[in-house]
């Protein structure tokens, strides 16, 4: 009876048995399967495909696109740091290879969307604990695409997001310069200003940099530092709104500005 039992349960389906149905498939129906899956952006079920492609077929072209095709899924999937691995992987791999241009874009792209919401730490109640990292990051990445690959069909929208990453990064330090600034942290707020003006001499913050640190110096009695940083502003931004408060042009303007610029 026992004997006959055990013929009888696989036939009832009461024992476990392999339901993968991608065993067999071969390296174009595994692509061609994630792909679709792509298309109908199920991540998951591309990224378990792709997967499977680079375990059972780990040379070819086939396999050399699933690794970069699954960087985008995890991107899209909301998996960065696996997402930047898989490009990393790639880049590190296939360092000629003819798409690897993509690779730096994706990760340029990864760190860009993470970070688009950077000025948000205006709302932020301690603006030092803000990190601008993945935005360095993307910037660094789009830089070295830009580099490398001058010729890419991905360079000039990389060029056009670093001109927004470097004003981005430039205006975070001086909303972080003003933080000090207004909490009495003279010293600090000047490094910070002084940070935006070495690193981000293009950027439209760059005028509001210049008028912490006079406005940082006066304040610490550095009035050789104030002066300069006085004859920069003038210099380079004579129409400046900050000469439009209550001092005007005189000579101890950054005095008689309102605090709360």
């Amino acid at each position: 009876m026992l004997a006959a039992a055990a013929f009888l349960l696989p036939g009832c389906g009461l024992l476990p048995k392999d339901t993968d149905e991608t065993l067999g498939w071969s390296a174009q129906k595994l692509y061609g399967e994630a792909k679709d899956a792509m298309g109908a952006r199920s991540w998951e079920k591309a990224i378990k495909l792709l997967e499977k492609l680079e375990a059972r077929y780990p040379y070819g072209r086939f396999a050399q696109q699933a690794r970069l095709d699954v960087a985008y899924a995890y991107w899209k999937n909301n998996e960065r740091a696996s997402a930047i691995a898989a490009a990393d992987r790639f880049i590190k791999l296939y360092p000629n290879h003819a798409n690897v241009d993509y690779a730096y874009y994706l990760k340029g792209l990864i760190n860009f969307n993470e970070n688009t919401g950077l000025l948000s730490f205006i709302d932020s109640p301690d603006m030092t604990e803000r990190d601008s990292k993945g935005t360095r990051e993307a910037f660094e990445s789009f830089k070295e695409l830009s580099t490398r690959f001058p010729d890419s069909k991905y360079t000039e929208d990389a060029h056009a997001r670093m001109r927004y990453l470097v004003n981005a990064l430039a205006q975070y330090e001086v909303h972080v310069a003003r933080y000090y600034m207004k909490r009495g942290a003279f010293v600090a707020a000047a490094n910070r200003a002084q940070l935006a003006v070495q690193n981000y001499p293009q950027a439209p913050a760059l005028e509001e940099a210049v008028f912490i640190m006079v406005r940082a110096y006066d304040s610490l009695g550095m009035t050789d530092l104030r002066d300069a940083a006085d004859r920069v502003m003038r210099k380079n931004f004579p129409e400046s709104r900050y000469f439009t408060g209550k001092g005007g042009r005189s000579a101890s303007w950054w005095k008689l500005w309102d605090p709360d610029w």
